[in-house]
């Protein structure tokens, strides 16, 4: 179970203050020497917001000019991690383990029904997107051998569909493991997408990949690496894209609402509301309806991203303002889950506990497997526990069935 102080945010907050005004600075200023905005500061103080790495406790500490040792008593680097894990991730990643391709190369080989593979690739998908992570594990132990085997069933110059098959496939894989809190695991099932997709011939396939990618890294914190990732790939396509091809044009707009959530992660306000800018035009090119490479790209996609930038931003007003303009129903099942919960994080980011909790059902009640899943989620369930004195019950069930309280 997750152990719960309701007073070490605050403590932290409360004495970042106090040394601030100690060094006679005002939290604009404060902010501007931290490189933050003035809401992150204003949001830390009062425990609403984390500091939830050492480097950013560092510099907090040299701007204040006090040891990181007085502030470190009070912050919670390390996040208590839940015994157990999500349903689906240790037979997901004993699938990724077991030498498929090397079995395949060597064993004997049957004709493969292509289109009954290719239905389970969809089949694969639509598991993802709906959060059936137990399920999708089930479906792939079979799927990724028989696939790796189908690929080397045929002649060479018949290889292209069942290699991109091989990709797609592991691409949904890593999509499921990166929601659950397994970039490790993800990261393997992209590089061997990367690996079918050359194979298929497929450039888009290709940087489908550095898509998937780049949310590893994102949901692992390394948001440099995000941003190259993303930023290659999509500077890659620009000749492709200039063409008009549909598919090019939405796989670069994909990739630069994943720069944009980089570069906001990374406190990059401009360079954020720059990429989001530059993808709204791209998907006005694309429309909605479509879901190139399993991305759902398209104007809907843009405003859920502006939501979820706003909110890493601290710009908690803006977020709200977008959703009133939002229908995320015309988007997986996934999607929608995630935007409830980015609504989430701008309530609890503006103290408003009972509208942060209700988001946060809201999500569970469309893919509660999904939602039990994400770390995320704990993490927000916390902090509202530790700014919600007295807590309701609806925040103290949902804190009990996440494991973030004792029962």
């Amino acid at each position: 179970m997750w152990t719960l102080s309701t007073e070490y945010a605050k403590a932290l907050g409360k004495k970042i203050a106090f040394h601030r005004k100690r060094r006679g600075l005002s939290q604009k200023e404060f902010a501007q020497l931290l490189g933050r905005s003035e809401a992150w500061v204003s949001q830390v103080e009062r425990g609403v917001r984390r500091i939830d790495r050492m480097t950013v406790l560092e510099k907090v500490a040299e701007v204040l000019e006090i040891p990181v040792a007085e502030l470190a008593a009070e912050a919670p680097i390390v996040a208590a991690a839940a015994e157990g894990e999500a349903p689906g991730a240790s037979r997901l990643r004993l699938v990724l383990s077991a030498a498929h391709s090397l079995k395949a190369i060597l064993g004997p080989h049957s004709a493969p029904d292509v289109d009954a593979l290719r239905a389970e690739v969809e089949r694969a998908w639509s598991l993802a997107h709906a959060g059936g992570y137990a399920d999708l594990a089930e479906l792939l132990e079979e799927l990724v051998p028989s696939l790796e085997s189908a690929a080397r069933s045929v002649p060479e110059d018949q290889r292209a569909n069942l290699f991109r098959l091989l990709a797609r496939m592991y691409h949904a894989c890593s999509a499921a493991l990166s929601n659950m809190g397994e970039p490790e695991a993800a990261w393997i099932a992209i590089d061997r997408s990367v690996v079918a997709a050359e194979r298929a011939g497929d450039p888009l396939l290709m940087a489908a990949g550095e898509f998937r990618l780049s949310i590893v890294f994102l949901g692992a914190r390394h948001y440099e690496q995000a941003a190259r990732a993303s930023g290659s790939a999509a500077d890659a396509l620009h000749p492709l894209a200039a063409t008009g091809q549909v598919e090019a044009v939405a796989m670069r707009g994909a990739l630069t609402l994943q720069r944009a959530v980089a570069a906001a992660r990374a406190n990059q306000a401009e360079s954020a509301y720059e990429y989001l800018r530059e993808a709204r035009e791209m998907a006005a090119a694309v429309g909605d309806g479509r879901n190139d490479y399993n991305t759902e790209f398209g104007p809907t996609n843009v405003g859920l991203h502006e939501v979820a930038v706003a909110v890493d931003l601290g710009d908690a007003g803006i977020a709200l303002r977008a959703v009133n303009s939002i229908d995320p129903s015309v988007l997986s099942t996934e999607r929608q889950t995630r935007f409830h919960i980015d609504v989430a994080r701008a309530y609890t980011q503006r103290r408003q506990t009972d509208d942060a909790v209700a988001r946060l059902l809201t999500a569970r009640d469309l893919s509660p497997e999904m939602f039990r899943a994400m770390p995320m989620v704990k993490q927000l369930v916390t902090d509202l526990l530790t700014m919600s004195q007295p807590t309701s019950d609806q925040l103290r069930g949902l804190a009990r069935e996440l494991g973030v309280l004792e029962m």
